[in-house]
């Protein structure tokens, strides 16, 4: 079976954060290495090149498929900041129409700025996602 493709590393997440060309993605990207410390009560570690995640569960699809993911994290892309792992909680119903402005996908947040959503319902989104798929969809 195919390994999966985003792995953990041992890149440093202030370097890879200190490396980000665009200054707002950058500050952003900082105010989120805490507040998701903050939220999780986790270290942050690089996943791949350009995700820093907190906490880490092991799951198995039906498929037979199964590996090792960050349980919440994000990404500052070049086009916005992407947060993974917080729509999925039975709280996220709730507190997403209360973030402010963005876009969603399957799994993610799309966000331009910080500045565009209210942090406390962001940080009790990180926290509602990490706890949900920590309890709800860990594996041992």
């Amino acid at each position: 079976m195919a390994e999966n493709k985003t792995q953990p590393t041992d890149v440093s997440v202030e370097d890879f954060l200190a490396a980000v060309e665009h200054p707002q993605r950058r500050k952003d990207g900082l105010e989120l290495l805490d507040m998701m410390r903050q939220a999780t009560g986790q270290e942050a570690v690089m996943w791949g090149p350009t995700i820093v995640g907190f906490g880490s569960y092991h799951y198995r699809y039906s498929s037979g498929r199964e590996g090792e993911a960050a349980a919440v994290g994000f990404s500052p892309r070049k086009a916005n900041l992407v947060v993974y792992g917080i729509t999925g909680s039975h709280e996220a119903e709730d507190l997403l129409p209360k973030l402010g402005k963005y876009k969603t996908s399957t799994a993610c947040v799309y966000i331009n700025k910080l500045d565009d959503v209210d942090r406390s319902v962001l940080a009790e989104l990180v926290h509602a996602g990490y706890q949900h798929v920590m309890s709800e969809l860990h594996t041992p």
